[in-house]
């Protein structure tokens, strides 16, 4: 039960920062939140992501609440080496994820929009990743399912991992490579989707 605690007050935390503090820091900047609805008429693909965002997002907030409850952990999860790995996760996941927003600048937003340009982050974080911020997300929320260790946690963690994987390969890679041509496909093919490559594209 302390371990259902201690995820509500990471999750607290999560959600405050990376969406709340850091859509306040881009409405002050740009007049907008960031957060972009599915485009009218979208393909099935992208409103499948957004809808698995959303349930993740829900999973992930019932998974602590269910631990506090009683239901039963993961029987191989339900150690200490578990709770402390998804503690320095969870952290590590925050701090990464709003180092790799606020890298965006301005360009940070959730979803596309066919009317707007914004610019190619190409340094810092993006430099080896082109998508730091789902990485960062991931972790967290993989440090999160360690230290709940219930079903509700393994399923957050998986649709979470489907829904930004379709949210990649179908929405923001097409968008990206038909907003910025050559230059993307450029940036693409020297950096890893989520992982730094391992190794260097042959020339």
């Amino acid at each position: 039960m302390t371990r259902g605690w201690v995820a509500v007050g990471v999750e607290v935390v999560f959600f405050a920062l990376a969406f709340g503090w850091r859509s306040w820091v881009q409405w002050r900047r740009t007049g907008s939140t960031g957060f972009i609805r599915p485009r009218r008429g979208a393909p099935l693909p992208e409103l499948a992501a957004a809808l698995g965002l959303v349930c993740a997002l829900v999973l992930l907030a019932a998974a602590p609440i269910a631990d506090i409850a009683g239901m039963s952990r993961v029987g191989f999860l339900d150690t200490t080496w578990a709770a402390v790995t998804g503690v320095v996760l969870g952290v590590a996941g925050i701090g990464l994820t709003l180092v790799a927003q606020m890298a965006m600048g301005d360009s940070w937003r959730i979803g596309v929009d066919d009317s707007q340009r914004t610019d190619l982050v190409t340094t810092g974080v993006f430099a080896r990743v082109r998508n730091p911020i789902f990485t960062a997300m991931l972790v967290a929320t993989l440090g999160l399912t360690l230290l709940v260790a219930n079903p509700l946690g393994i399923a957050a963690f998986l649709v979470l991992a489907s829904a930004l994987e379709l949210q990649v390969r179908f929405v923001e890679e097409p968008y990206l490579a038909l907003t910025h041509g050559a230059t993307y496909e450029q940036y693409r093919a020297t950096t890893g989707r989520f992982l730094p490559r391992l190794t260097r594209p042959a020339t």
